[in-house]
């Protein structure tokens, strides 16, 4: 599928560059409101909505920021910056698992709209390359938010690198300075504001990592199994063995050579609690969990949030509580 993003892209500049042509109304101001504010189609509005992923804000811009992320994470890491000063549009639907998810023609349409893209990089977004180089939005700021980050190296297999550096708090607070300085050179007027919500969230992220070093520090049991390898940075930055079912993409499923290495590692070292996560199938994991003789539990990698998650009002700091819990029952 991958191979005709470029097509796809081709077809869209054509099309917006047509409808550009047939709205001689628009001027510079125009695209910094969001195309949920044409009401002449109310059913593909919805329709454009539901492709595009979770949106923030109102439907009218009002000047604000319109910012498109790659995926949940850069998703709240950029609602937590910019505030009411920005609608950001998740562009991967809730309940939809990111790493192979591909941007349809709606999301081209949106980009070319957008003042502000984020993405995380190392790997994490395949098509974000052939993406932005067939755009033709030329005031778009874009963000690689991972850049400048000591990456982990992956399992060989498909990224060169591991792309999840998000679920090590401290990393996070770095690629939330990445957005910051992105909002600030989009948005001048309102630099004050944006740093302020960045030092409120930054500290925030500061005692979140205290929180863990405190509560994971002196462990006995320092190795946990997890549905795919996407703990690496939280493993490192608090003295965990992360041992992976599966490899730096949960679609791919373990040999039986893999599982039995699995089982024989759980049992040789006590593990108590086979780890899954909401967006993919627990099957592997339960099936592992009942030779072993063990029960399961989430990890969320917070690649995405379930539709119930975001009605229940989850955020990253509220799921990586959750996981720091989940880690305390399955370590002490």
């Amino acid at each position: 599928m991958r191979k005709y993003i470029s097509l796809i892209a081709a077809v869209m500049l054509a099309v917006v560059f047509i409808a550009g042509c047939s709205n001689k109304n628009t001027n510079a101001n125009d695209s910094k409101v969001s195309p949920a504010a044409d009401n002449s189609d109310t059913a593909k509005d919805t329709q454009d909505k539901q492709d595009t992923g979770k949106t923030s804000g109102t439907e009218q811009g009002d000047g604000k920021l319109k910012v498109a992320a790659s995926f949940y994470a850069m998703y709240d890491l950029a609602e937590k910056v910019g505030g009411d000063k920005v609608i950001v549009t998740d562009m991967v639907p809730a309940g939809i698992e990111p790493h192979d998810w591909e941007p349809a023609a709606s999301d081209l349409a949106n980009l070319e709209e957008a003042d502000v893209f984020i993405y995380n990089g190392a790997g994490m977004e395949h098509w974000v390359d052939t993406v932005l180089d067939s755009l033709g939005n030329k005031k778009l700021i874009t963000v690689e938010a991972a850049s400048g980050i000591s990456l982990l190296e992956g399992d060989g297999k498909e990224e060169t690198y591991d792309p999840h550096v998000w679920l090590n708090p401290e990393y996070a607070k770095e690629e939330m300075k990445s957005i910051r300085d992105a909002f600030v050179k989009a948005d001048p007027a309102n630099e004050a504001y944006y740093n302020s919500n960045y030092d409120t969230y930054a500290a925030k992220f500061d005692e979140l990592d205290k929180k863990y070093k405190e509560s994971l520090t002196g462990l006995q049991n320092k190795d946990i199994i997890v549905a795919h390898e996407a703990f690496g940075y939280l493993c490192k930055a608090y003295g965990l063995n992360q041992v992976a079912i599966e490899g730096l993409s949960p679609d791919s499923e373990p040999d039986p050579a893999k599982m039995e290495e699995i089982i024989k590692f759980a049992k040789d070292n006590k593990v108590k609690v086979i780890f899954f996560e909401e967006l993919v199938s627990p099957k592997v994991a339960e099936t592992i969990a009942n030779e072993v003789g063990v029960r399961t539990d989430v990890l969320n990698p917070l690649e995405g949030l379930s539709d119930e998650d975001i009605k229940n009002g989850a955020d990253y700091i509220s799921v990586m509580e959750t996981n720091l819990n989940s880690l305390l029952k399955a370590l002490q």
